[in-house]
């Protein structure tokens, strides 16, 4: 399987160094990339072809990423239009419906939409996929395979889905750093130092996220089990019960799903 990466940045860096991890050739790999720092960087470090211009190069590859962003994605589709024969097209443009990339394509058809986290960066993300009806299981495999190489992979049968996915997951990092946040500042106005809060911060989080991950039990029978009727964590949960903190962080994951459903209406009009 030959890749091409429409953006060289670094989510398709990500992808790069996840599937040569997983003992793909770096001949494997095309990157069209306009800047030409980046374009050094990434012959450096991978190894793979790079040119700032597209090219013939993709015509000659099996899958063709477009990793820009999303206000770039109509000219990158553009770019590559010229090289399509058959090859699966993956998006990973934040918000770009199929519906718009296929017209943008041309009326192409053979399409796969992904939506990335961050996590990725380190090969710990988790990643929702759509595809059209007209793409075929061996190219449903390709792109499970790309994706699986920066983390898990959830495919979802309608795209409207997707926009829960970027609230949720792609979204979700923000909503992690930003629990960590207030974790460490309690830790530090109970006294701990700066050092002291972040390393109790952090493992707690990945600790606690681990856990999870490899218990057969729900979150709420985890959380329950810390929770002593009368003790400290209680009195902490009755406070977030208090002020609401479960159904104002619901809302406001359904009004990222909201902004979500608008930046892909905005991004697809011509």
């Amino acid at each position: 399987m030959k890749v091409g990466f429409i953006g060289g940045g670094n989510m398709a860096s990500a992808i790069v160094g996840g599937l040569l991890a997983k003992n793909f050739a770096a001949s494997q790999f095309h990157v069209v990339e306009v800047n030409a720092a980046r374009c050094r960087e990434l012959r450096d470090n991978y190894g793979v072809t790079a040119a700032q211009s597209a090219g013939g190069e993709l015509a000659s590859c099996d899958v063709l990423v477009i990793a820009v962003k999303p206000e770039q994605a109509r000219d990158a589709a553009q770019s590559m239009h010229p090289y399509l024969n058959k090859q699966l097209v993956i998006t990973i443009a934040a918000g770009i419906r199929l519906g718009d990339l296929s017209r943008w394509l041309g009326g192409y058809q053979n399409l796969v939409r992904a939506m990335p986290n961050t996590p990725a960066l380190i090969h710990a993300g988790v990643t929702g996929l759509y595809t059209l009806p007209a793409v075929n299981a061996t190219d449903r495999e390709r792109a499970a395979t790309l994706m699986n190489a920066v983390g898990e992979t959830v495919w979802v049968e309608n795209e409207s889905q997707l926009d829960a996915v970027t609230a949720v997951s792609g979204s979700g990092p923000a909503y992690v750093f930003y629990f960590i946040e207030a974790l460490e500042q309690a830790a530090q106005e109970l006294g701990m130092t700066p050092a002291q809060a972040r390393k109790l911060a952090l493992h707690t989080f990945t600790g606690a996220a681990r856990l999870a991950a490899q218990s057969e039990e729900s979150p709420a029978a985890l959380r329950a089990k810390v929770t002593s009727k009368g003790g400290t964590t209680e009195r902490a949960l009755s406070v977030m019960e208090g002020a609401q903190v479960r159904e104002k962080f619901v809302d406001a994951i359904k009004s990222a799903a909201a902004r979500s459903r608008e930046l892909g209406e905005e991004f697809g009009k011509d």
